[in-house]
């Protein structure tokens, strides 16, 4: 009878001990890192977008949209229409939904830590696109795919420093920015500026938001025109914004790319168009189809794989006398 109870004592033993052992395997909490691309599931990505401001931005939805499919990505979209709070909202329903990750183009630079630091601590990766943010914990977000707009308006500039590299008299010049707080409108005008900065003869009479839409920049147009008595150069900081101002410039009987020169940044097909009339003086492009890039880089961070911190779009400047030809290949 002992020697029976002694065996049954051992066997419980060596059962606790088998349960112990396979306990320490591994948490009961969820799949590692890397599990579902690993397995072939489907990602589930949450997508919030500034809007739908422009023709770039529209192209550039398109893009993304297309891409998902394409990829077998299942894309939850969201149109923040241009308020910061919306894409907040947004991120916070992608994090309840417990997607898998997340990409937004912010609408300004600053005020995202909270909503970062709660998709972190969810274990959501973010990838930022197009624009970036403000921040000094860069462990918030896993990579930032999109444009160097520093560069974009120091080419913008460039271009004009060239043109008048000959002229005497002050350069009169008028800008147009994008939303007020944004990283485009706010590196496209330090770059700009950095690039004139060097000769006394450019001066910026005029600086006023358009918000990057068409109507905006026509409505600030009209004003800079009757407040300013000799305008030489339009900076627009994108495509819709310049097509705008040229309407408001044709309105009060000045003849836009001749008497007024403008400069603007995108590249969408109205602009090439509007160049092609002779409208618009130089384009520095910035490209809108980010959206194979970003289907590649949300794949590998849910694998958890190494991405770089920065990856940059190639882009270029395209004068008045090579838009006839680039024209046929713009694809937005």
């Amino acid at each position: 009878m002992a020697r029976r109870a002694a065996l049954v004592l051992t066997a419980a033993l060596l059962a606790s001990s088998a349960l112990t052992a396979c306990s320490t395997e591994g948490p009961a909490s969820g799949p590692a890192s890397g599990a579902k691309a690993d397995s072939g599931g489907a990602i589930t990505m949450g997508f919030a977008q500034v809007g739908a401001e422009s023709g770039w931005r529209t192209a550039n939805t398109k893009s993304v949209q297309e891409a998902a499919k394409k990829a077998g990505i299942d894309l939850k979209f969201s149109d923040a229409q241009q308020k910061q709070e919306n894409q907040i909202k947004a991120i916070r329903t992608f994090i309840q939904q417990k997607v898998d990750v997340i990409a937004f183009s912010p609408v300004v630079e600053s005020g995202w830590d909270t909503v970062l630091k709660e998709a972190k601590d969810a274990g959501i990766p973010v990838i930022l696109t197009d624009r970036a943010v403000d921040t000094k914990d860069t462990s918030l977000y896993k990579t930032f795919l999109g444009s160097d707009f520093v560069k974009e308006g120091k080419s913008a500039g460039e271009w004009l420093t060239s043109a008048y590299a000959n002229e005497q008299s002050p350069v009169n010049i008028v800008e147009l920015q994008g939303t007020t707080g944004s990283a485009p409108a706010n590196d496209r005008k330090a770059g700009f500026a950095d690039a004139i900065r060097a000769d006394g003869k450019f001066k910026i009479v005029a600086s006023q938001t358009g918000d990057f839409t068409r109507a905006k920049g026509k409505e600030v147009m009209q004003a800079f025109l009757k407040s300013q008595k000799d305008i030489d150069v339009l900076y627009a900081h994108n495509d819709d914004m310049a097509l705008g101002a040229i309407q408001a410039i044709e309105e009060s009987g000045k003849k836009p790319g001749t008497d007024i020169k403008v400069i603007s940044v995108d590249g969408i097909k109205d602009a090439f168009v509007a160049m092609t009339e002779g409208k618009i003086n130089v384009v520095v492009e910035c490209n809108p189809l980010l959206g194979d890039q970003l289907m590649e880089l949300a794949k590998k961070v849910v694998a958890g794989e190494s991405v770089p911190t920065r990856v940059e779009t190639q882009e270029g400047v395209f004068p008045q006398d090579k838009a006839a030809a680039a024209l046929p290949s713009r694809n937005y």
